[in-house]
């Protein structure tokens, strides 16, 4: 059977963008699969004993409103697996003003709703909070947002910081071991002598991040993260506590700085 002119441009377009991209290949037939469903709606419609001229309108209407389902299907799709900037890299990220009157604000505290999307039943602001030398080990502090702030010796050990904003502050001798540190910003904060044996710090940015003396052996680093991390100009020296070479615990062996 013939396939109408509109549905098999959008055929060829489809099984194009399958030659490019094998990746995509699932969602590629998806939307092809749903353009076929509606055009066989649409080429039975003409047999309701409506005009042969009716018929062909209501055909090229159909088919209109295919092709715009389709292409919305296939946006959804395909738009929704572009990469996006974390939370905590959200670039001129614009903060509340700190609520100083909430005496109970510097205290670590655990999300109750998870730490996949940092949900948070209001903003979990650290901003401006001395909260040096304490133990937040096992603390989901996903989505928490400091600035100016002393978390300086802090055992972190096991914490959750996904999608933290974790801009200008002092985490100097902060133990970050096992803990799960994804798609944060350490942008220009302090990390000397900081501690990442075995944390996950996929998607999290140091630019700007003194990490002179920081351990990061066995971190979970993918390439691109290597890459820019290798790039910091203070990534060098050695852990006072573990003893790890801080440029060898990265492994920026293949990378030119």
């Amino acid at each position: 059977e013939r396939l109408p002119t509109t549905t098999k441009t959008t055929t060829i377009i489809t099984l194009t963008m399958l030659r490019k991209n094998a990746i995509l290949a699932p969602l590629s037939l998806l939307c092809l699969a749903n353009v076929d469903a509606f055009s066989t709606l649409s080429g039975n419609r003409s047999g309701f004993g409506i005009t042969k001229l009716q018929a062909q309108n209501d055909e090229d209407f159909s088919l209109r409103n295919v092709a715009a389902s389709a292409a919305l299907a296939c946006s959804l799709f395909f738009g929704a697996m572009d990469p996006a900037l974390a939370d905590g890299q959200t670039k001129d990220f614009k903060l509340p003003p700190i609520d100083f009157k909430d005496t109970g604000r510097c205290t670590f505290s655990s999300s109750a709703m998870g730490q996949a999307n940092a949900a948070r039943d209001k903003l979990y602001d650290l901003r401006m909070c001395e909260m040096g030398g304490k133990d937040a080990s096992g603390f989901d502090l996903s989505g928490v947002i400091m600035t100016k702030t002393d978390v300086s010796s802090t055992k972190f050990i096991e914490s959750q910081f996904s999608k933290g904003y974790l801009h200008d502050s002092d985490f100097s001798g902060a133990d970050f071991t096992n803990a799960i540190v994804d798609r944060a910003s350490f942008f220009g904060s302090k990390l000397r002598g900081a501690i990442f044996t075995n944390a996950v710090l996929t998607g999290t940015s140091f630019e700007g991040a003194d990490v002179e003396n920081a351990d990061f052996t066995d971190a979970y680093l993918g390439d691109f993260d290597i890459k820019n991390l290798c790039k910091n100009p203070t990534l060098k020296g050695e852990n006072p506590v573990t003893g790890a070479d801080t440029l060898l615990s990265v492994g920026c062996g293949g990378f030119k700085r």
